[in-house]
């Protein structure tokens, strides 16, 4: 799949078999999942455009470039998303920040929507999605589906952990949207949960279990 791109780093790999073990407490998981993300965003930024700009250096005046940041959105999926926010600010400070809320339904495994709040302008911005997993795909779908009716053109999507079946059913349905991945793990189990992974990052990022 062309627009898959899995990070390859031997820091991620260290970080990723401290996220999965389940002894890992919340604040460690916590500050894990803010680190990957960092590294996520740093490679969705490869191909940022950069407006040229003058300044002056203790020394001397020069031409250089720098990012318009107030042209990105950060978008998380409701609640696990929220986890990854630090993270990604910590990139871009002063990007924007809309949420959309999704849950699984636990019977038929579809996603559905209870929340969606962002920019008014978010038909001039680039968009990224904010969600530890992708697991069946459901939600990330859905998520594009609903900015793309906002008329948004350019969106990336931003995963800790993802599984072949929902990256190839993402892929059928928006094949222009990219999507960033610390690992693609085995497969999804008979209960759609994501093998090895790392069972419920939301549960885990707030400590509900």
């Amino acid at each position: 799949m062309k627009n898959v791109i899995e990070l390859h780093h031997p820091l991620i790999e260290h970080k990723l078999s401290i996220l999965r073990e389940k002894t890992t407490s919340t604040k460690v998981f916590r500050e894990l999942i803010k680190e990957i993300s960092m590294f996520l965003c740093y490679e969705a930024m490869k191909d940022a455009v950069l407006d040229d700009v003058s300044i002056e250096t203790p020394l001397e005046k020069m031409d250089t470039h720098r990012l318009n940041e107030d042209k990105y959105v950060f978008i998380p999926i409701l609640r696990a998303g929220l986890g990854m926010v630090d993270g990604v600010l910590s990139v871009l400070p002063t990007a924007k920040v809309g949420h959309i809320g999704m849950y699984r339904d636990e019977v038929s495994f579809k996603p559905v929507n209870y929340f969606f709040k962002v920019p008014d302008d978010i038909e001039h911005r680039e968009v990224i999605i904010l969600d530890p997993m992708l697991a069946t795909g459901g939600s990330c779908i859905d998520a594009i589906d609903l900015l793309k009716e906002k008329g948004v053109e350019k969106i990336k999507f931003l995963c800790i952990i993802s599984a072949p079946e929902g990256l190839q059913k993402v892929y059928e349905k928006h094949p222009d949207v990219t999507i960033y991945t610390a690992c693609i793990d085995k497969k999804l189990n008979q209960n759609n949960y994501i093998v090895p992974g790392l069972g419920d990052a939301g549960d885990r990022i707030f400590g509900t279990k």
